[in-house]
């Protein structure tokens, strides 16, 4: 069966270059012009991933991301006309899975599209990893509870912290997580974990402050700590 790839993007020249590139390449592409369009055919066929321009005529792409999310959880990657730091960031914390600037190489995309699918596959048919209380990981659902509290995570927020939490006190170095994490994606590097772990910590933070759950070990990794207390330390 061919993946359906939705394309929200107001621009039909870009559009139609993209649906070609898809279809040569063994996937299903569907077209919305704007985001009421995009949701209404995401919730009547929802895609196995999203390809959504950050300035739609309707609305901005980052409001119609947080609504095809609570709708389900399916990888998107960013397009915008606009290649600085702040969209870029800005994407990236909502959850997104990856992010283009225009213009860009319809072929490239497509890899990109085909890896962010497969490292999708590989995370689904994973087993689940055992819970490490007072982080609770249910994979199923793709949900992980620090002392009863439901994080919001980002798909590689979510994997970075569901492999350190399989393992208590054992430390993963960065070449590991990169492979575990963000598998193939070639273009990931040491400081992309960096990155990531900082963003966790600070969601961990937010729920205990008192805490350092995530253990940086100078030159080997990181490690989630053994010794966290069964419930939260009050202030």
């Amino acid at each position: 069966m061919r993946p359906r790839v939705l394309i929200v993007e107001d621009e039909p020249g870009i559009a139609d270059t993209l649906q070609y590139a898809l279809r040569t390449d063994g996937f299903e592409p569907a077209w919305a012009a704007t985001g009421e369009e995009a949701l209404s055919q995401f919730k009547a066929q929802p895609p196995s991933l999203v390809i959504l321009d950050a300035g739609l005529p309707d609305t901005s792409g980052f409001e119609v991301f947080k609504r095809l999310r609570e709708v389900a959880d399916v990888p998107v990657v960013f397009l915008t006309a606009r290649s600085d730091e702040i969209d870029r960031v800005v994407g990236l914390e909502l959850g997104a899975d990856d992010y283009v600037a225009k213009p860009f190489s319809p072929r490239e995309l497509v890899a990109r599209v085909r890896s962010i699918l497969r490292r999708s596959a590989k995370a689904a048919a994973a087993p689940p990893a055992a819970p490490a209380l007072p982080l609770s990981v249910d994979e199923g659902k793709r949900q992980i509870r620090f002392y009863g509290k439901l994080l919001e995570l980002s798909r590689y927020e979510f994997g970075l912290l569901q492999t350190l939490a399989s393992r208590p006190g054992h430390v993963f170095s960065r070449d590991t997580l990169l492979a575990r994490v963000w598998g193939d994606d070639t273009e990931s590097l040491d400081r992309t974990v960096d990155a990531h772990v900082k963003t966790v910590r600070a969601k961990l933070k937010a729920v205990a402050p008192l805490l350092e759950p995530i253990r940086t070990h100078r030159g080997a990794g990181y490690a989630i700590a053994e010794d966290l207390p069964p419930t939260l330390p009050s202030s």
